[in-house]
């Protein structure tokens, strides 16, 4: 993930969140690139969009979502879960065509809109 990158993803979060949120762009290890707090944000939404990129950036899932279903239906999959994974809607994997780069996790609003959010952001810095 390069840092502009991240950074665009960051910015148009914070630009077009429908209320205070946390966004964390992570690296493909699920290390920190850029991230912010909006004003108002609850204290946790910041680690729940940390668990989030992390998640999304280090499971063989897409997104948070995609990892909940796989967990919920593989025994094998719930009894070696990372402790930091976490399955809240609001991950995704970010993807340069078809080398995952990294992931986002966006998390304060409803997880449906967590979710959307980073898919939109994503989109708007042309990665998939």
């Amino acid at each position: 993930m390069k840092l502009a990158d991240a950074q665009a993803i960051v910015d148009f979060v914070v630009r077009e969140a429908s209320g205070p949120v946390s966004v964390f762009v992570a690296d493909s290890h699920g290390e920190l690139v850029a991230a912010a707090t909006m004003d108002g944000a609850a204290p946790d939404t910041r680690l729940n969009a940390q668990r989030k990129a992390y998640t999304a950036a280090r499971s063989d899932a897409r997104s948070t979502r995609e990892l909940a279903v796989k967990a919920r239906d593989d025994a094998v999959e719930r009894a070696s879960f990372d402790p930091f994974f976490t399955f809240f809607l609001g991950g995704l994997a970010a993807f340069d065509g078809e080398t995952r780069i990294g992931a986002v996790g966006v998390s304060g609003l409803p997880g449906e809109v967590d979710e959307a959010l980073a898919r939109r952001a994503l989109d708007a810095a042309g990665l998939s």
